[in-house]
């Protein structure tokens, strides 16, 4: 038996969204590799799932990564 038990401690008013679980969570009550947060409400909790994808998206469709360059494009390397 632990004689310390690693307590995942946050704020009151943060709100994560729990990856294994699909739900909402104030405080985390999940391990920190199962969950996305903090967020200041329970609303942005709740659309973490989409803003990650819309955050994706705009990083695939960045110009400024997708250069070319040392990736068999048409940069120069």
């Amino acid at each position: 038996m632990a004689l310390f038990k690693k307590r995942t401690v946050g704020k009151p008013g943060e709100w994560f969204y729990c990856l294994e679980h699909g739900t909402v969570e104030e405080g985390p009550d999940c391990p920190g590799k199962d969950r996305m947060g903090p967020y200041a409400s329970r609303k942005e909790a709740e659309h973490a799932m989409q803003t990650a994808q819309e955050r994706n998206l705009e990083w695939e469709n960045d110009p400024k990564w997708h250069d070319g360059a040392g990736r068999g494009g048409d940069g120069d390397t």
